[in-house]
């Protein structure tokens, strides 16, 4: 009992992200929870006025003690957000698209059940009756676990390398990530040297390791932000740095960063797929979110790369932005079957504090709160964004796409999900490997965060480098240090 106690007293966050699915943003003070073990079970029950839910699992057993204690508490905690859910299923009559799932990798869990020897309809059976996921995204999950059991295997011999840059032109209204705008780009050359000698560094973590080099993914921010020269550097040095890779991808996701110059310097080094990402093709649209260019220039950017033989084109597109209903995201969707990208990434929009849309949407609460009236900013209608959802998988069926891996995210309009698609072998390793935490990944640059994967344990290890631009150039030698000790030691 002082194990399940002691822990459950711990997961209120979780609780009240379960609580959401049903549009209820905190947890009523008469909700009453019990628990108890009886039997060798876990019994929970919830109970608020006349409706009360109990349910009950199996309580591990591993030997190994640190195993049975991990397993025990997730066990605690997964019977704990299921009887919750179960409890405001019966409630209100809601039934959310991802059932109970409120983690970011639903896909674990088919590729769970798949691997402990179930058919594929068999595993897509367990999820529906388990978590109660609807048929048609658990369908989506046994396509996805498809394609990523046929790509190369990740594992403990294994290390992927991320190179971030934190500069943009522009902040998007939506991003939640540790990125600066260049503005008169004096930060820019202590940032590149700082990340040179960090790469140089990276290098030897790899080697001492014994690990062979999987993928190199060079992210932000936008890396075609830096001026030609600052660019063309970091592709000689990051091919350098990291040889032999199975794949190497850059961000290029502002067209209005793209250069004829900077895109053979790309194809001179070897990296065969890029980004360049519209998120929506309706210029007015993309005024209201902060990306400072026009659709025109999407396309332009688009023929340079083919000009230039770019091999692979990813296209990022974001279903539920503000102001946009199905007409504008279908003309989106017409202008992708036009360019014709390699793989297409469909996320939903989600509105995080740290973005701009986030703290303006905190504001407006706080404004509303005091004046005692209900929030108006709010995520789009959850049946338009599912429908948004519903045109960017067709459209992927329509340029010959695959969907390789998914994702969710709090705060997620219609609580949907992330989904990329890609051309049969176009699919992007490290994507899969950072989305399902199955490849350590040696993070370079203000932002990153360099992760070792310790499958018996369950457990990752981290080492995170300091966001801010002027901190990471003073305290580089520190940040090469941490990811010593998480590697080395």
């Amino acid at each position: 009992m002082a194990l399940i106690d002691d822990y459950l007293s711990t997961i209120q966050p979780e609780l009240i992200n379960t609580a959401r699915l049903f549009g209820i943003q905190e947890l009523p003070p008469d909700l009453r929870l019990e628990a108890r073990e009886m039997g060798g079970e876990y019994i929970i029950t919830f109970s608020q006025g006349d409706t009360q839910t109990t349910g009950q699992a199996p309580i591990p057993l591993d030997e190994d003690p640190r195993l049975r204690e991990l397993h025990q508490k997730r066990a605690a905690r997964r019977l704990c957000k299921q009887t919750l859910y179960d409890f405001y299923r019966q409630r209100t009559g809601v039934h959310p698209p991802w059932g109970s799932l409120t983690g970011v990798r639903p896909t674990h869990l088919m590729l769970e059940a798949l691997g402990q020897g179930l058919s594929e309809e068999a595993a897509v059976q367990r999820l529906m009756t388990d978590f109660d996921v609807t048929r048609e995204k658990v369908e989506l999950l046994a396509q996805v676990a498809r394609v990523q059991r046929s790509m190369p295997a990740p594992g403990d011999e294994w290390m992927d390398v991320y190179i971030g840059i934190p500069f943009c032109t522009t902040r998007c209204a939506y991003c939640s990530f540790s990125s600066g705008e260049i503005g008169n780009g004096k930060l820019v050359a202590p940032y590149m040297t700082a990340l040179a000698r960090e790469m140089r560094a990276g290098q030897e973590i790899l080697r001492e390791s014994g690990r062979r080099l999987r993928a190199v993914y060079v992210g932000g921010g936008t890396p075609t932000a830096l001026p030609e020269k600052e660019f063309e550097q970091l592709m000689v040095g990051m091919m350098e740095a990291f040889p032999g890779a199975m794949e190497y991808t850059v961000e290029a996701g502002r067209p209005d960063t793209i250069t004829r110059s900077k895109l053979r310097a790309i194809r001179e080094a070897g990296v065969g797929r890029i980004s360049i990402n519209p998120q929506t093709m309706n210029d007015q649209t993309l005024r209201v979110i902060g990306r400072a260019h026009t659709a025109q220039q999407v396309r332009e950017a688009y023929a340079l790369a083919r000009e230039e033989s770019i091999p692979h084109i990813n296209m990022d597109v974001i279903a539920g932005l503000p102001g946009e209903g199905i007409p504008e995201f279908t003309h989106t969707m017409e202008e992708a079957l036009r360019l014709r990208p390699e793989s297409l990434t469909v996320h939903t929009l989600a509105i995080k504090r740290s973005s701009p849309f986030g703290e303006r949407q905190t504001a407006v609460r706080l404004k509303q709160r005091s004046e005692a009236e209900a929030p108006s900013a709010q995520l789009p209608a959850a049946e338009i964004a599912a429908e948004m959802v519903r045109l960017g998988r067709d459209t992927a069926g329509q340029l010959g796409l695959r969907p390789y891996y998914l994702y969710k995210q709090k705060y997620m309009a219609g609580n949907l999900e992330n989904t990329g698609y890609a051309l049969p072998g176009h699919e992007c390793v490290y994507n899969v490997d950072i989305m399902e935490e199955t490849s350590h990944i040696l993070a370079l640059g203000a932002g990153g965060i360099s992760k070792r994967i310790y499958p018996e344990e369950g457990h990752i290890g981290r080492a995170p480098n300091v966001s801010n631009i002027e901190n990471y150039v003073a305290r580089v030698e520190e940040m090469i240090q941490r990811k010593r000790e998480l590697f080395l030691t």
